[in-house]
């Protein structure tokens, strides 16, 4: 267990440090604002959730594992438990992505996230705390329902993290590969659509590895991603602006 830690953290390292690069060799969109800023100020999440990883997320998700409503069978513990598992976590991370933009307490966490004015791979880092806590005790009752090894749960993890890198990339993208590849997956220009200061768009593509369940609970967004397509919250006039690195700490509790 120890060492799928370790290949989890090179392996999700890895694919930051190679989709950083393609974003700016061949990127898809310019950002319309100064690039340092922003990506330090997304990059400052990363310790804090990391910390919550390491002290609620990955002990919860153990314990939960270990103490399951019923015990699986031997057939469903190799890989084609695994390929079960991750269907499973996959459709809870799609319904819990519509629940955070429908339930106001849920979304001025979310909103964190989508104030962001561009999308790369920073971006995919930039999640409220909070946000990552209610995921994670709301995901605990999944592992224990389903009885999900804490094996399948590292494994997941592991594939989101990377998913989650690509989908918010910056990179442009071969148009038919894309294409092809949307079919199954949840690409950048799906996501990049998902991330439109337009709120009917914002509320839709909420698929993080699998496109189909959009296209299956009916919540795909038929709008095309542009070049120039506006990203944020949508607000009078416009995207809203992003905000400092501690306001959005401050955000979910301030008054509205």
């Amino acid at each position: 267990m120890n060492d799928f830690l370790e290949y989890k953290i090179w392996v999700v390292l890895a694919a930051f440090v190679l989709l950083f690069a393609a974003e700016r060799l061949w990127p898809a969109a310019k950002p319309s604002l100064s690039e340092t800023p922003r990506i330090l100020k997304n990059l400052a999440f990363w310790p804090l959730n990391l910390g919550l990883s390491v002290l609620v997320v990955l002990p919860l998700s153990l314990w939960v594992a270990s103490h399951a409503l019923w015990q699986r069978p031997t057939w469903l513990l190799g890989s084609t438990g695994l390929i079960i598992d991750v269907f499973i976590l996959d459709m809870f991370l799609y319904f819990w992505h519509r629940a955070v933009h429908e339930i106001p307490m849920l979304w001025r966490f979310h909103e964190v996230h989508h104030l962001d004015r561009h999308l790369d791979t920073t971006s995919a880092i930039r999640f409220h705390s909070g946000e990552i806590f209610f995921a994670t005790l709301v995901r605990a009752g999944v592992i224990f329902a389903f009885a999900v090894p804490f094996a399948s749960v590292l494994f997941f993890e592991a594939l989101v993290l990377v998913f989650t890198l690509f989908h918010h990339s910056n990179w442009r993208l071969n148009e038919r590969l894309e294409q092809r590849l949307s079919k199954v997956m949840i690409t950048p220009s799906l996501h990049w659509v998902h991330h439109h200061a337009v709120r009917t768009d914002t509320d839709s593509n909420y698929g993080t590895l699998f496109s189909f369940w959009d296209k299956f609970f009916k919540t795909k967004s038929p709008t095309p991603r542009t070049p120039n397509m506006a990203i944020g919250v949508e607000g009078r006039g416009g995207a809203r602006k992003d905000k400092t690195f501690l306001s959005l700490i401050l955000l979910p509790f301030l008054k509205r």
